[in-house]
């Protein structure tokens, strides 16, 4: 099993605004979750040591069940990385076990998110976002998951 998934997207769009999709609530609602879910909550403390809450809300076709996770900040570097632990939890923000809301045994519990940024020139940002863990069974989704993601990103520019 892969011990991590990657995804590197190139946006036309420069460095400044590639992050605000990060920091801006109202911007993470536009992108988080693979296509076809919405991401009805968005609460960020972009700081070291801070916590945010998101979620993704799948459509009715697919079960209409909402998920949560919390992004802990570990280290943020200005416009070029943000680094967190991202865990499930419930709405409250509790942390929770991946089979407490449905998840495979297999599904990891502690996921190392790296994000980097690089300037390219005609104000083009790429970023990378590598997810740090073994997915198990839930692997090719964890990996479609976050290339729709990434996509759905890519089009708000």
């Amino acid at each position: 099993m892969a011990k991590q998934i990657e995804v590197t997207r190139t946006f036309n769009a420069p460095v400044e605004m590639v992050w605000k999709v990060w920091t801006d609530p109202e911007l993470v609602k536009r992108w988080w979750g693979p296509k076809h879910f919405i991401s009805p909550v968005a609460k960020i403390d972009f700081r070291e040591g801070g916590v945010s809450l998101v979620s993704m809300k799948a459509p009715k076709e697919m079960g209409d069940q909402e998920f949560y996770s919390i992004w802990e900040y570990i280290k943020i570097i200005p416009l070029q990385t943000i680094e967190f632990i991202q865990n499930l939890a419930d709405e409250d923000g509790n942390k929770m076990i991946p089979t407490q809301v449905g998840m495979p045994p297999d599904f990891p519990t502690d996921i190392k998110t790296v994000v980097t940024f690089r300037e390219l020139a005609n104000s083009k940002t790429e970023m990378t976002v590598t997810e740090y863990a073994e997915f198990g069974t839930m692997s090719n989704f964890a990996q479609l998951g976050l290339e729709q993601s990434m996509d759905k990103m890519v089009a708000i520019f």
